[in-house]
């Protein structure tokens, strides 16, 4: 595996050699090799010098990147982060008060899975440790209670600048911050995402104010500033449909509406394919003896696992719906599997359902949700991967194509229908906003009252599916040889 030693640059002419120095020297965890980074913040003094010497004498080791005007340290490392191809990351900063040497404290729970990012605090009890201004101690102290406040975390350290985290997990956030304001807002996204980050502690050897230090009052005052503007902000997934799923997440009410309607068919023994990051997981798994909640997707594996940890009839797998050698290790495991949202997003959605047909024992039952509807598909079904909308009939079909016996169709959730046509194909939507949903998630108790009764389509459509008990297909067989014949019969 490969870390990515990230390192924001600006004027550190003194020090930057040094500092690549002792990175490129520096102690890592068994099986960890390096890459180093330096992203320049068009220095004007003579560090991009330094960093060639340095690079000479590793050849292959550093890379340097290079801006055409200053723009702070944020817009450095998101420079550096978008050309790291490590497992892992670390922020270095150019200067030499931090201490490499520590790098396997400050990686070891990311190594073993521990963790999702990595604090280094100053202020935890160590062997020893510089003491320094009291009033920047304050002010630290003050904005890492502010941040907690905000992100319901308990740090002591967050303007700390040694942070090590997953890098799928870094390069999955976006970061917009230009300034110093990239450590309040890289914590208040972790929590937003409900990572897991720890702490440990680090030496500090902090440079005074004569000796170069940059950071001032007007930093503290950015910092807070950025406190309140990533409090309120939602923008915590790169990805468009991330962003819309994470919305999901704060629509309580609808995700129980959803898990009422389809919790019936459910037996004890649940694989859920495509549980993204949990809204009806965490419904679901009640009462189950097992539950599989599987995803694709490496962030959502991981946030699953975050959220429903203390579950301990819970299983966290990662499946492929489209992958049949994915489904190896649970054939005959469950009675039931539920696919939401799912199979719209397969090319080859047949094979994908019998997939699903081939894990479940015999007489076991499938739930298929999908959005009903070719006419009403826009922007926000592109956004989202939809490859198609279905009408019930089509539904039908390719469940009985998979082996299904199709015991009911539920049409579902007609209220939004208007509000998905109007944003995706008026507004052409690729998002929808946390503001829309939580708006609409208060009145779901209205809805799920009226739904039935208004006269358009729904947004969705529900099969059961039921696979044939093992005596049942010996005497369906000869009917369907029947009807086949005398099809071929008439086509003659």
């Amino acid at each position: 595996m490969l870390v990515s030693i990230l390192i924001p640059l600006y004027n550190e002419e003194e020090f930057i050699g040094a500092v690549l120095e002792r990175v490129a020297e520096a102690p890592l965890p068994a099986g960890l090799d390096r890459e180093i980074i330096v992203a320049d913040d068009a220095s004007t003094d003579g560090s991009i010098e330094r960093v060639m010497e340095a690079s000479a004498r590793h050849p292959g080791l550093i890379r340097l990147l290079r801006a055409d005007r200053n723009r702070g340290k944020g817009s450095a490392i998101r420079r550096a982060v978008a050309e790291a191809r490590g497992d892992f990351a670390i922020v270095q900063d150019a200067d030499l008060e931090y201490n490499p040497q520590e790098y396997p404290r400050l990686l070891a729970p990311l190594v073993d899975g521990r963790a999702d990012a990595v604090y280094g605090t100053r202020f935890a009890l160590s062997e020893e440790r510089r003491v320094l201004y009291f009033w920047h101690s304050l002010a630290n102290w003050f904005l890492t209670i502010a941040c907690n406040m905000v992100a319901d975390l308990n740090l002591t350290d967050m303007e700390t600048g040694y942070k090590a985290f997953r890098m799928n997990l870094l390069k999955s956030i976006p970061l917009v911050s230009d300034r110093f304001g990239f450590e309040p807002e890289i914590t208040i996204k972790l929590a937003k995402r409900q990572a897991r980050v720890y702490e440990t502690a680090i030496s500090y050897n902090g440079r005074t104010y004569e000796e170069g230090k940059k950071i001032g009052l007007l930093d503290a005052f950015e910092a807070l500033w950025s406190i309140c503007k990533y409090a309120l902000s939602g923008n915590i997934y790169v990805d468009e449909d991330k962003r819309t799923l994470d919305a999901f997440s704060d629509a309580p009410k609808f995700n129980r509406w959803m898990a009422d309607t389809i919790g019936p068919y459910l037996g004890k023994r649940v694989l859920e394919i495509g549980a993204g990051i949990g809204n009806l997981s965490r419904i679901l798994v009640r009462g189950k003896t097992l539950y599989i909640a599987s995803d694709l997707d490496i962030e959502h594996l991981g946030r699953l696992r975050n959220r429903l940890a203390h579950r301990p009839n819970l299983t966290i797998a990662e499946i492929d719906a489209a992958r049949p050698e994915h489904y190896l290790p649970f054939v005959g495991l469950v009675d039931s599997v539920v696919c939401l949202n799912v199979v719209e997003h397969i090319e080859d959605h047949v094979g994908a359902l019998r997939n699903i047909y081939s894990v479940l024992e015999d007489g076991g039952c499938a739930v298929i949700l999908v959005p009903e509807g070719q006419s009403v598909y826009g922007t926000l079904d592109e956004a989202l991967g939809h490859c198609r909308r279905y009408s019930e009939q089509q539904l039908r079909d390719v469940m009985q194509q998979a082996g299904f016996v199709v015991e009911r169709i539920i049409p579902f959730n007609r209220i939004s229908r208007p509000g998905w046509w109007f944003n995706g194909r008026v507004l052409k939507k690729k998002v929808i906003s946390r503001f829309q949903l939580s708006n609409f998630d208060r009145g779901v108790s209205l809805w799920r009252r009226l739904d039935r009764f208004l006269p358009w389509s729904p947004t969705s459509v529900i099969a059961v599916g039921r696979k044939p008990a093992a005596s049942a297909k010996t005497v369906e067989a000869a009917p369907f040889a029947t009807v086949n014949q005398q099809e071929s019969t008439e086509k003659r």
